[in-house]
């Protein structure tokens, strides 16, 4: 694992931003098409979601679950920030859970969502990586604070990026750090997929054996996401009214008001 150190940041990064996207759109296609197919057979109507929204989800054929599930989960990056701890619960719940015995359960809910939860992880990389070619944000690996965070991050990569994956925070820097360095896609991947992998057994596995409580871990999951991005969001805006407002009694200083 140490031995599989950042690249040195320098010289070309070999990533072919556009190729990665053409793969992910088709992935998108592959899972999309049979899911909007498998949907279009189904008795109810959207309609209805409203009324008995339970009832149908438990109604509804595993492998649309799995691939609305999937989906979704694939959709869920630093630049598109949705909750995803959530729909893992939603789907591992047994009144409408993908499988009727809790291993199955955890075992298919994880697979799909480690998978396409590193796809998502992968476009943060291929997305940092593009903004990492524009002069001013490649200055950032001139800084002394990058320096050393890439000095702990060598010593083992691997390791790091699959226990941040199992921890649920609201941003991944490590996998900004991991993009930073250069750290190949392959062990990248490998180490997102582990991570996530590990982390979604735990929350469907712990969220069937609550049996009719299930309900309450999605909701309790649900809550902790809006708390995790009020407080990002929060201190932001607050520091933001406080510029503005500092700029405003600047101006009016100025002008003698």
């Amino acid at each position: 694992m140490a031995g599989s150190g950042p690249a040195p940041a320098t010289g070309a990064d070999n990533v072919s931003v556009r190729r990665w996207f053409a793969f992910y759109g088709l992935c998108l296609l592959a899972a999309g098409a049979p899911l909007f197919a498998l949907l279009a057979r189904e008795p109810w109507s959207w309609a209805e979601w409203l009324d008995r929204p339970g009832e149908l989800l438990a109604t509804t054929a595993p492998i649309a679950k799995l691939l609305a599930f999937g989906v979704y989960i694939s959709l869920c990056c630093t630049f598109l920030p949705l909750p995803a701890n959530w729909i893992v619960a939603a789907v591992a719940m047994r009144q409408t859970a993908v499988a009727d015995n809790v291993w199955t359960t955890a075992l298919l809910v994880a697979a799909v969502g480690a998978l396409a939860s590193t796809l998502a992880n992968l476009n943060d990389y291929h997305l940092f990586t593009w903004l990492l070619r524009h002069h001013h944000v490649r200055k950032v690996r001139q800084t002394r604070l990058y320096r050393a965070s890439a000095k702990w991050f060598a010593r083992s990569p691997f390791f790091i990026l699959v226990v941040f994956n199992i921890i649920p925070i609201p941003v991944d820097v490590v996998r900004m750090l991991a993009t930073t360095c250069r750290y190949p896609r392959g062990p990248f991947a490998g180490a997102n997929f582990v991570g996530r992998f590990l982390r979604y057994a735990v929350i469907a596995w712990g969220t069937y054996q609550l049996g009719r409580e299930g309900k309450w871990a999605v909701l309790a999951l649900l809550a902790l996401a809006v708390l995790l991005a009020a407080g990002k969001l929060v201190p932001a805006a607050v520091r933001k009214i406080g510029a503005r407002a500092a700029n405003a009694e600047g101006r009016d200083v100025s002008t003698g008001s």
